[in-house]
């Protein structure tokens, strides 16, 4: 087999051609996830109502909380394969995706049989009211019986991207957002079936992307391949990946926390409608966020293969390469934002109090987003080469040490303006903190 459709050539490749050859289909995979998401909440706006986005953005706790554990096991197993396979221990590769499937299957099911049998106090906590929670509750429902499906699709579409596969990673992305984009409009326009048939798409789509999943695994010449032997739980797989993936982990729970405490604030100095404008500024503000992690992603198997041989130097372009395009990305977003932002709301609604409500979030979220994407890179490329601790610091420090303060006490002086203002002062924190951070750790490896 030629060394470059090899894994093998992410230590032998120019690193900006494969940082290309991995970030542009993860980008395309994470743009369309993203669309995916938008599509669901312009569906959602224009065909069940504006209450119904109010109901959508109080499902955003749960679901960041299900990413949570799908982000543990699913981020972590993809970094110590790529880590690995750095070191040529192809053994143990394939026993990491054998071990990913049957930790995704029992997260999968345990997650969903806790959050359905107490779904109706979590929701009115994460701050529904009598006129949003129907739309909340009849959403979730039909997303938690599909989780173990989510989980099970993102878990083996990382595994495919550090298996050397990223177009096909890419591939089963877009097939859900196809599947999506045709049975969203069905389920909700022709069928009636209002936010109950959004979440339906949802779970088809990815059903139907796992299937495929499932038969590229069957591949016996595939790199890593499903086959006895590999489906026992190891002790070390289990504790390096679930270590390795504690720092995605501990992001998107924090993010749960988080989105209940906007949810909370936004409940109590505006109303559903404001809880709504922040719906709308999240899927705005996720679609650039996804661009980034989809580079993330194809930094990711490149900085964990080279740090693992131990080719320093390769892992520092990748790096600086990642950080370039980060900045570049996050810049575009928010000068169309910035510029354009009544355009941007009226996407997902015709209501103008809610369109009027929307553009200061807007504005406010995305000033600080050209520095974001730096803090991005940073806390991906630490989860990369093994080292997640510095990873959690980031993550914990921005969403609980700086922002959980500022959304307690600027609320209350500014109302919904504090909230909006919270968001920018504490990614701006953080990015120092990731700058002090880098610096260390690029110390000790000029060092090596």
């Amino acid at each position: 087999m030629n060394e470059k459709n090899t894994p093998l050539s992410l230590g032998t490749e120019k690193t900006g051609k494969l940082l290309m050859e991995y970030a542009i289909p993860a980008i395309i995979a994470m743009t369309a996830s993203s669309l995916y998401n938008i599509t669901d909440s312009i569906f959602i706006g224009h065909g069940v109502g504006h209450l119904a986005l109010s109901g959508l953005a109080i499902t955003f706790p749960l679901m960041n909380l299900g990413a949570a554990f799908g982000s543990l096991v699913g981020v972590g197993a993809s970094t110590l394969l790529s880590i690995r396979m750095g070191q040529k221990d192809y053994e143990t590769a394939n026993h990491i995706l054998g071990n990913v499937f049957v930790l995704n299957l029992i997260m999968g099911v345990g997650f969903s049989i806790v959050t359905m049998f107490f779904l109706n106090p979590i929701l009115y906590f994460f701050g529904a009211s009598p006129e949003t929670y129907p739309y909340a509750h009849d959403f979730m429902l039909i997303i938690l019986a599909g989780n173990v499906v989510t989980h099970m699709y993102f878990g083996l579409n990382a595994m495919l991207r550090s298996a050397g596969s990223p177009q096909k990673a890419m591939m089963a992305t877009i097939y859900t957002v196809l599947i999506n984009l045709v049975l969203n409009p069905l389920f909700i326009f022709g069928f009636h079936w209002g936010i109950r048939g959004s979440a339906f798409a949802t779970v088809i789509s990815q059903i139907a992307a796992l299937s495929w999943q499932m038969h590229l695994f069957s591949d016996k010449t595939f790199f890593i391949h499903w086959k006895k032997g590999i489906y026992r739980l190891k002790k070390r797989i289990v504790a390096d990946s679930l270590s390795i993936g504690m720092a995605p982990f501990l992001m998107n729970a924090a993010a749960c926390l988080i989105v209940i405490l906007i949810n909370r604030q936004l409940l109590i100095h505006g109303g559903d409608l404001a809880v709504g404008a922040y719906g709308i500024l999240n899927r705005v503000a996720f679609l650039f966020i996804m661009i980034v992690m989809g580079l993330n992603q194809g930094m990711q198997p490149i900085a964990g293969y080279n740090y693992g041989a131990g080719l320093y130097l390769r892992v520092l372009e990748a790096l600086k390469k990642s950080i370039f395009y980060a900045t570049l990305i996050m810049t575009v977003g928010t000068i169309a934002v910035e510029l354009f932002p009544h355009a941007v709301a009226s996407i997902f609604t015709t209501e103008n109090s809610l369109i009027d409500l929307s553009v200061p979030g807007l504005r406010w979220v995305f000033a600080c987003y050209p520095l974001v994407g730096f803090q991005m890179v940073v806390s991906a490329f630490f989860q990369s080469i093994g080292k997640p601790n510095k990873s959690i610091v980031l993550s914990i420090t921005r969403q609980v040490l700086f922002l959980i303060p500022c959304l307690l006490i600027l609320p209350n002086c500014w109302g919904i303006t504090g909230v909006w203002a919270s968001m920018t002062i504490s990614d701006f924190l953080s990015v120092i903190l990731a700058v002090v951070l880098l610096q260390m750790e690029l110390k000790n490896m000029h060092k090596k």
